[in-house]
């Protein structure tokens, strides 16, 4: 049973469920955004449960006040949950209640009155290119009792994080039938594909790491493995990162994500066009890839700073 079933009426969980159903088959959420809005409704039906001393039914989730709406946002934040959450769930509650009014279930016009929490104004954190370049060499941590192959997968890794601009989900998923054509279809968020060439170094990388590889690989199954022969873990690299942040005296800063930061803002830096740019992470805006641009601005202007005299 899912979290949310568990704390409403039968109707409303209904409700929920259509809801979820609609955002997986109409707009293609990925099933990790999908678990990410169960869980928020999850939270908001337990709250409401002890709120109203009753498990909600749609009549009363329809009767809400902006007070008790208000409540929940409250209760969160007691809780510990960050703005950027606090905006999500609100985001997701919306989302539904929305889907409510239009299949007409119930409308409740008081979550109109209430304002998102105000975001704090994050800009990337790339890596310099010397940096970057240095933390896609696995081989920095290398032992003699660390097997060839591994070096070889984890470089192959990284150099397409960086190399490509992949998420580390993308990267993992990656099979042999993908990588042997001269660019790589990545399907990213919201199922939307999008092609992104393999850079020589990267296709180098991949060979290595497939002819040392000790377990047989299939065309359509995960290429990179684990040490036991299954689907190698996204958790393997963010630690791999974590050791390699310490042995080059990288910043907290530097992750598998940076990586993708560092594509896109040196890809910038050396003149590329935003567009281009957009198309190559798969961003669905072009206003997410123009945060970029001030990633740049403020690269400029520390340059500045330090080498004009009357900075």
């Amino acid at each position: 049973m899912s979290d949310f079933a568990s704390s409403l009426s039968a109707d409303a969980a209904a409700a929920v469920q259509g809801w979820l159903t609609s955002l997986k088959s109409g707009r293609r959420m990925s099933a990790k955004t999908l678990e990410a809005y169960a869980r928020d409704m999850g939270q908001f039906a337990q709250f409401m449960a002890d709120h109203l001393g009753a498990l909600p039914s749609n009549k009363d989730l329809a009767d809400l006040t902006v007070s008790d709406f208000r409540a929940f946002l409250a209760r969160r934040r007691m809780a510990g949950v960050e703005s950027r959450t606090l905006a999500r769930q609100l985001s997701s509650l919306r989302s539904f209640y929305r889907h409510a009014e239009k299949t007409g279930l119930f409308r409740n016009p008081a979550l109109s009155a209430l304002r998102s929490p105000k975001l704090p104004h994050a800009v990337p954190k790339p890596l310099s290119p010397e940096k970057a370049r240095a933390l896609a060499k696995a081989d920095v941590l290398a032992t003699e009792e660390t097997p060839r192959w591994v070096l070889a997968r984890d470089q192959a890794v990284l150099t397409l994080l960086y190399g490509c601009g992949l998420r580390i989900s993308e990267a993992l998923s990656l099979t042999e039938a993908q990588v042997e054509q001269p660019t790589l279809a990545i399907t990213g968020k919201g199922n939307k594909t999008r092609l992104v060439p393999l850079l020589p170094v990267a296709r180098a990388a991949i060979s290595l790491y497939r002819e040392l590889c000790p377990f047989a690989l299939k065309p359509r199954e995960p290429m990179f493995r684990g040490q036991k022969g299954g689907p190698l873990n996204a958790r393997n690299i963010q630690l791999l990162i974590a050791r390699l942040r310490g042995a080059l005296g990288l910043p907290g800063t530097a992750t598998p994500h940076a990586l993708r930061h560092s594509f896109a803002t040196h890809l910038l830096a050396n003149g590329a066009d935003l567009r281009v740019i957009q198309e190559l992470l798969g961003h669905a805006s072009l206003s997410t890839t123009q945060i970029y641009t001030e990633v740049n601005r403020a690269h400029l202007l520390e340059q500045y700073r330090k080498a004009h005299p009357r900075a």
